[in-house]
């Protein structure tokens, strides 16, 4: 009777393990309604920006500073309105934006390489290691002036400042990633025939992938901010009209509402960039290991 009972016992304990391993294979996925997604993902930005400029408003109509120090939000939107009309604003956007991304995948392409190259090789690590940790931390803007003179006032220079302040960034980002890659990982890559550059593509770069891909998004913020510094410091109408030239042309002629506009275009570019390029490829990466779940 009681071995009977430590059968029935197994036999059920056997069954919900198998239930259990069963519902965590399955995952249990719906189309989210369209009125939770409004709420949770659209309405709180859109009440965000709504308080912004209401405050920005109140501001200007308690004259807390004078119209020429702070424009209001009308006053911003008509410079908007102005360069729409002239249909200058997106060749200033383009011109900007297309530099930006260029010098990000130039930067791309060395960077990847040279992270490997460090977190790999212990001889390099040890030589250019600290290097690049020291010129992660050097300010863009130091790089505009030796650049100017090196290559003169052209899209070359744009893009050398780009890389000398992406490049850094994204190879520190993998030489991280690769750090916490387990080397049980990499023993069992080996002991299957993974070495050399097939371990790195099919072993170190995807357990290495969240790292890589913070490097990825702190060496695109690096490459729009070396950008802006460049556009302001090296300003010349040869170079074409981007949103760093706009800003410096906005204080040369004290128009503080074409100042506010530069900005906000500098900070919608960034936003729009991170929104549709790495918080996708962020959950994707999160989905994959199954540490984002759509519910």
């Amino acid at each position: 009777m009681a071995s009977t009972e430590t059968k029935e016992t197994k036999t059920d304990d056997l069954a919900g393990l198998e239930a259990g391993l069963d519902a965590l294979d399955s995952v249990q996925t719906h189309r989210t309604p369209v009125r939770e997604v409004l709420l949770k993902k659209v309405l709180p930005p859109v009440l965000a920006i709504v308080l912004v400029l209401a405050v920005w408003q109140l501001l200007v109509t308690l004259e807390v500073a004078d119209a020429g120090k702070l424009p209001s939000p009308g006053a911003v939107w008509d410079s908007l309105a102005t360069m729409w009309l002239e249909g200058t604003l997106f060749g200033v956007l383009w011109t900007s934006v297309s530099r930006a991304l260029l010098g990000f995948l130039l930067a791309l392409a060395i960077g990847t390489p040279l992270g490997l190259l460090v977190a790999r090789v212990g001889v390099v690590r040890t030589a250019i290691g600290p290097i690049l940790s020291g010129l992660q931390s050097l300010p863009s803007v130091a790089w505009v002036a030796p650049a100017v003179l090196w290559l003169g006032l052209n899209d070359s220079m744009m893009f050398a400042v780009i890389l000398l302040g992406a490049v850094p960034s994204i190879a520190n980002g993998l030489v991280a990633g690769v750090d916490q890659v387990p080397p049980l990982f990499l023993r069992a890559g080996r002991t299957l025939g993974a070495t050399g550059l097939k371990g790195a593509w099919h072993i170190v770069m995807p357990a290495a992938l969240p790292g890589y891909l913070a490097g990825l998004k702190q060496g695109w913020a690096f490459s729009w901010r070396s950008l802006m510094a460049a556009e302001i410091i090296a300003s010349s109408p040869d170079l074409g009209l981007g949103l760093g030239q706009l800003l410096e042309n906005g204080r040369n002629n004290f128009d503080m509402p074409g100042i506010f506009l530069a900005i906000l275009l500098i900070l919608l570019v960034g936003v729009a960039i991170d929104l549709l390029v790495f918080s996708p490829l962020e959950r994707a990466v999160l989905r994959r290991r199954g540490l984002l779940v759509k519910a």
